[in-house]
């Protein structure tokens, strides 16, 4: 959120040279220009005699005041933070792998699960060192498409995926001669059904270019809720947005908020006694948007349900 204070030092130096609408609100908070604007109209009362002037003088100021009130709140108090998507495509390479039973119980790094199950089909992907960022990453999402090889690439297309799990390096091999993952190699690996909508399939290791982008979700975003006794751990999936969680918290009808820890991928925990309590959940993605769902598990939950809160807009 652009800030409406200004130093007075940047104040003067900026007068000096900017006097147009937009900087003129740049330059003044609002009580100071509108103190400006009513000086400038109790003078040219003093100087006008005619009623009629003084009448569309006045009209005028108004409008102006009401222009600059809109502008200013507008443009000053922007609601949400920059979203992780960018128009900067990055260059990496790409690999396929054959998933030998699909019902994955683990469904990778991040925990997931059964990843058709917890609805992210084979729009996933695996990710190097060099990006998965110990597991904070699980969740975004990035758009991929082919390039530089007219022989594999299928033309104009480009495939949407959401990180779900990690590409491990091998340091049997070097970076360049094998080691596909090991840093610093920015590298994505795919379920093949992802692969073949951008290169056909014999391309093996292809060069590709990548960007982030805001994941577009149905439906909440959903938490599972594991563990025995007093511990608990929650599994936050089918995030929107910005995709990643950084921070979350966990709230019975008997505590406060309680700040939970990273498990590991998005399964969060906490030691703590939250049985016979409603739950509610307070989420922080990567973009410092803060998302709070109340009483999403009622008093009577149990390990190994699933329930969704609110969404992040995409």
């Amino acid at each position: 959120m652009a800030s409406s204070h200004f130093d007075e030092k940047d104040r003067i130096d900026s007068a000096t040279s900017y006097f147009s609408d937009t900087n003129l609100i740049k330059l003044f908070n609002f009580p100071l220009l509108f103190s400006l604007l009513s000086l400038s109209f109790v003078l040219s009362l003093n100087k006008m005699s005619n009623p009629s002037s003084i009448t569309a003088t006045a009209a005028l100021l108004l409008s102006l005041i009401s222009t600059v009130t809109s502008h200013y709140s507008s443009s000053t108090f922007s609601s949400s933070p920059p979203a992780p998507q960018s128009t900067v495509w990055h260059s990496a390479r790409a690999t396929y792998y054959a998933a030998s039973d699909p019902r994955d119980a683990v469904g990778g790094a991040c925990g997931y699960g059964d990843l058709v199950k917890a609805g992210y089909g084979m729009a996933t992907v695996g990710l190097s060192e060099a990006l998965f960022q110990r597991g904070q990453i699980c969740g975004a999402c990035f758009e991929l498409r082919c390039v530089d090889d007219l022989r594999w690439c299928i033309p104009g297309t480009s495939i949407i995926v959401t990180a779900t799990n990690f590409c491990a390096p091998n340091y049997g091999f070097t970076a360049e001669g094998g080691g596909r993952c090991n840093p610093p190699n920015k590298h994505f690996v795919l379920p093949i059904e992802a692969f073949e909508k951008i290169a056909i399939w014999k391309a093996g290791n292809m060069p590709v270019q990548y960007r982030r982008i805001k994941c577009r979700k149905e439906g909440g975003v959903r938490f599972t809720i594991d563990g025995s006794g007093i511990f608990v751990s929650v599994l936050i999936s089918n995030v929107g947005g910005a995709g990643d969680i950084v921070a979350v918290k966990i709230k019975g009808s008997r505590t406060g908020w309680l700040p939970m820890g990273r498990n590991w991928g998005q399964n969060w925990h906490i030691n703590s006694d939250l049985r016979n309590q409603p739950l509610s959940f307070e989420v922080t993605n990567s973009d410092g948007l803060t998302l709070t769902s109340y009483n999403v598990a009622p008093k009577n939950w149990n390990f190994g349900q699933t329930f969704e809160g609110k969404q992040f807009e995409a």
